[in-house]
């Protein structure tokens, strides 16, 4: 009823998006706003087009962003001073989209509107409540979805984009979770051990993970469920048992490591919610793909070294698999077989 080891780890997908700022965003929400009211206005239907100070508000802007060195009081300045302009953009806005029996815009630039109207109300209020978080806060004029994760790590403490769950098994990477709101990973720890037991029939063995997963609560779950976990236990460390072996969670850090360096992970260049969803996805799918094509590359030389009737080349080749940690089953004489690992079927 229990098979397999299974290792669980979370981690952040950063989006490609300029690093957002309060005065940066509601800088591009007024020209988007200006837009706006460029393509609303018709002389026929409003007469005298309104005033938008569009050069005045982004002289103001520059005079801001482009100093080096900002003191708070001159950032709040400059947030107030654009928090107005794009409020009175708004306005005048809705007074063009009165003039129009349906709504004349087109559903991306309708799409805009709402997105711009949110951020003016979420800026408003920490700016009127002098704090620096809201819930659900936008970061990108034009990917919305993109929420920002703290990661607490050393070189970026904040990441901007969604936040994966995965489970390695046997050097299988498989993806559990794909959120664009963060998540305490130790709160669906058990979602993800039945994910496993929906995808092989039955619970791991083993599991692997770090300590934002060991609470009591899931500990006792998993005692009751007859998992064993190999983590840091709750107390006072032992001074003489080592519970976990140094490199044991080593092979999730160097899928995320593998997945970020070398196929983009750290860095998603995709723009549509979904597209970036299938962008992640597919990484996973090449990471799989790779390494079941490293599993099979020995099995079969060895079965084209068998099929010349090449002794030397079997020894060379087996010595070859044994020192890749790779095991196949493959018949030298009738009756013996290797060790296995792998059991790759040609």
């Amino acid at each position: 009823t229990h098979k397999g080891r299974v290792i669980f780890d979370a981690t952040a997908c950063p989006q490609d998006i300029a690093y957002p700022t309060d005065l940066d965003l509601l800088s591009t929400a007024r020209e988007k706003s200006e837009q706006l009211i460029d393509k609303l206005y018709h002389p026929a239907l409003h007469g005298k087009k309104p005033r938008s100070y569009r050069l005045i508000a982004r002289k103001r802007y520059l005079k801001t962003a482009q100093k080096r060195n900002k003191s708070r009081i001159e950032a709040r300045k400059a947030v107030g001073s654009q928090l107005r302009f794009l409020g009175r953009n708004l306005n005048s806005v809705n007074r063009l989209l009165d003039s129009y029996s349906a709504i004349p815009l087109k559903p991306k630039d309708y799409k805009y509107l709402l997105v711009i109207q949110t951020v003016y109300q979420q800026q408003k209020k920490m700016y009127d409540s002098q704090v620096h978080t809201v819930e659900d806060r936008i970061v990108s004029i034009h990917q919305p979805h993109v929420r920002p994760i703290v990661r607490g790590k050393a070189q970026a403490k904040v990441e901007f984009g969604s936040k994966i769950h995965v489970s390695v098994i046997d050097g299988i990477s498989f993806l559990d979770e794909l959120s664009w709101d963060a998540f305490h990973e130790g709160n669906h720890m058990m979602e993800y051990v039945e994910k496993y037991k929906q995808r092989f029939g039955f619970y791991p063995r083993e599991l692997l993970a770090d300590k934002i997963y060991c609470t009591r609560e899931n500990r006792a779950k998993l005692k009751g469920l007859g998992i064993r976990l190999i983590a840091k236990p709750l107390g006072r460390p032992s001074a003489l048992q080592i519970h976990v072996r140094p490199g044991e969670r080593n092979p999730i850090e160097g899928k995320f490591g593998q997945a970020k360096t070398g196929y983009g992970l750290n860095r998603i260049k995709a723009r549509l919610k979904g597209t970036s969803e299938s962008w992640i996805a597919s990484i996973f799918l090449v990471l799989n793909l790779v390494k079941l094509a490293g599993a099979a590359l020995p099995c079969l030389l060895i079965r084209m070294a068998e099929s010349f009737s090449a002794s030397i080349w079997k020894i060379f080749l087996t010595g070859f698999a044994i020192n890749e940690k790779i095991y196949c089953t493959y018949e030298v004489k009738a009756g013996e077989s290797k060790r296995v690992k792998y059991k790759i079927v040609a």
